[in-house]
């Protein structure tokens, strides 16, 4: 009798385990990659610039969320954030660009993030602005216009093409510009509250030639977030440029590796 008590208790055992090993939504078997991704463009750009690596991405099953944050302040564009968030089914990997990076930081402390990717960007620490990442360093970034009469703050058009748009075509290059969208003295001053990198895996992309964030600024940042570093030849808009290697470290987070 109670040999066939044991027998009945390892078959019972053998039918957990299998049931878990089995479903892809229960326990710590989960292996599955994560298909959600959402990504916040930076500043003097909307979100269509990330065409090329939306279409690699969602051939290669994922579902991308493009979000238009107005880039008019920190909350503003953590708002947006935060609502593309909300509509995802599942964990998400959540990519940010230059100031995008400023956004993540402060909205990628939601429970479905799960990761984090940083494109050419600013990784804020609590209680720092992404104004005062800029001043930490003595080389400041060329063609930044002085902010207007409403507090706007775009690119000169002088050199906009070798910093911004470095790597496109001329043709390209000005109609990024015609169609910049600045980005305001608050969002450069807003300070970030909670710091989403301390507690969730961090990928990071380095440009090779990056124009308008700090190189030095970008190792440092990086190093204390404790990305896991990719470098890719190009400059700061190496999304245009490079989208098979973006895509590829963003599959990256998305699959854990």
């Amino acid at each position: 009798m109670k040999a066939n008590l044991s027998i009945k208790s390892i078959a019972a055992v053998a039918v957990a385990i299998l049931s878990i090993v089995c479903n892809p939504f229960t326990g710590k078997a989960q292996t599955s990659k994560i298909k959600n991704i959402v990504i916040v463009h930076g500043a003097f750009a909307d979100a269509s610039g990330w065409e090329p690596v939306y279409k690699i991405l969602v051939k290669d099953g994922y579902n991308i969320t493009l979000v238009q944050n107005p880039t008019s302040s920190l909350a503003d564009d953590v708002t947006a954030t935060t609502n593309a968030l909300e509509r995802q089914k599942g964990p998400v990997v959540l990519v940010g660009h230059s100031w995008g990076g400023t956004v993540i930081t402060q909205a990628g402390s939601a429970d479905n993030v799960k990761s984090l990717v940083y494109v050419a960007a600013f990784i804020p620490d609590e209680g720092e602005s992404t104004l005062d990442l800029v001043q930490r360093v003595k080389d400041q970034p060329k063609g930044i216009l002085p902010p207007d009469a409403k507090g706007n703050v775009y690119l000169a058009k002088e050199t906009f093409w070798e910093t911004f748009a470095k790597g496109e075509t001329k043709e390209k290059a000005d109609f990024m510009y015609d169609s910049q969208i600045p980005l305001t003295v608050k969002a450069f001053t807003d300070k970030v509250t909670i710091t989403a990198w301390k507690n969730k895996p961090v990928y990071a992309i380095k440009p090779s030639n990056d124009e308008v964030v700090n190189m030095g600024l970008e190792d440092t940042m990086f190093a204390r977030s404790k990305a896991k570093v990719t470098h890719i030849t190009g400059g700061h808009t190496l999304y245009l440029t490079q989208p098979k290697a973006v895509a590829a470290v963003i599959e990256a987070a998305a699959e854990g590796k």
